[in-house]
């Protein structure tokens, strides 16, 4: 991990003594990090919030950003962690730098709904629409764009407890009518929230395996190869090996040719081969750099 700096040189020459103490307890807090020392990590970073709170410091908005991200993976790792402390968290977080309220905001509402507390996640979207700092800006569309999105992925929760609670003897007919609409509701406002955002450049892992959970579910199996295929394949979205495996893993599922199973593993293949030649290269000194490569690669077709 790279030293975070988080003090201009400025605010160091006049630098109060609490200040020269948040530094140590930075420095304590990246040390048990990269010993994965997480309660200690998480002891000295309940001290650091002394700095983050103190109206006469000088920390910028990407140093507070650095505190949240390092303060929501100690909670990860401690084994310990109850929900109450990552709401916690991120509520002092929000209002500690207005200028993260709403990329913390939008990751509260997603730990929520991973909890299945939807009418929580719910009354966070709705504060999430109703804030505003400043005047409109570029990022107006694009902070519309991701609430719409979280929103169905609301809807998306919603149509699978739905699901979930449907008989298995009534799942594919027309025995519950009301049920059936219902659930087809939530299909349709999740479709139209989630489809929009996933066209669009970037990494949107769990919108995708939503939207076509439940493609799969009603059927439409050639929506959900073709929005598979255009998530792996369109050069505008950057590279992401995970497309690939959840294309893999769709085609297999449904009975693929062995031709084209191996060709999205070429694919996979070719965007993780860095990663794959680091590992190797890590293991030089046991085994020959070449020889792992082909054990890796006939690890792979023997997944097949």
């Amino acid at each position: 991990m790279k030293n975070v700096v988080l003090f201009s040189s400025e605010t160091l020459r006049h630098e109060s003594g609490f200040h020269r103490t948040a530094k140590k307890c930075l420095c304590k807090i990246q040390e048990a990090l990269l010993q994965q020392q997480w309660e200690d990590a998480a002891k000295y970073m309940k001290s650091f919030f002394q700095i983050l709170e103190d109206p006469s410091n000088h920390m910028g908005v990407a140093s507070r950003e650095i505190i949240w991200r390092l303060g929501t993976e100690i909670l990860h790792q401690l084994p310990n962690t109850k929900l109450e402390d990552f709401n916690s968290f991120l509520e002092r977080m929000k209002n500690i730098g207005v200028r993260n309220y709403l990329k913390i905001s939008l990751e509260h509402t997603f730990h929520l709904m991973m909890n299945g507390m939807l009418d929580d996640a719910k009354r966070q979207l709705s504060l999430v629409e109703s804030w505003r700092y400043g005047s409109e800006s570029a990022s107006q569309a694009e902070r519309s764009q991701l609430i719409q999105t979280y929103r169905g992925y609301l809807h998306y929760f919603t149509w699978s407890a739905k699901k979930d609670a449907v008989p298995d003897t009534e799942k594919y007919d027309n025995s519950d009518v009301t049920a059936n609409q219902e659930m087809h509701t939530y299909f349709r406002q999740a479709s139209v929230n989630i489809q929009d955002t996933i066209k669009q450049p970037g990494v949107w892992d769990p919108f995708v395996i939503s939207y076509i959970n439940m493609l799969e579910y009603y059927k439409d199996y050639d929506e959900a190869l073709k929005v598979l295929n255009d998530y792996a394949y369109d050069n505008r979205f950057p590279p992401n090996p995970n497309a690939h495996v959840y294309l893999y893993q769709f085609l297999r599922k449904h009975h693929a040719s062995k031709k084209k199973l191996f060709k999205v593993l070429r694919v996979w293949l070719y965007i993780t081969i860095d990663d794959v030649n680091s590992f190797c290269s890590s293991l030089s000194t046991f085994i020959n750099h070449h020889l792992w490569k082909s054990i890796f690669v006939f690890i792979v077709v023997l997944i097949l």
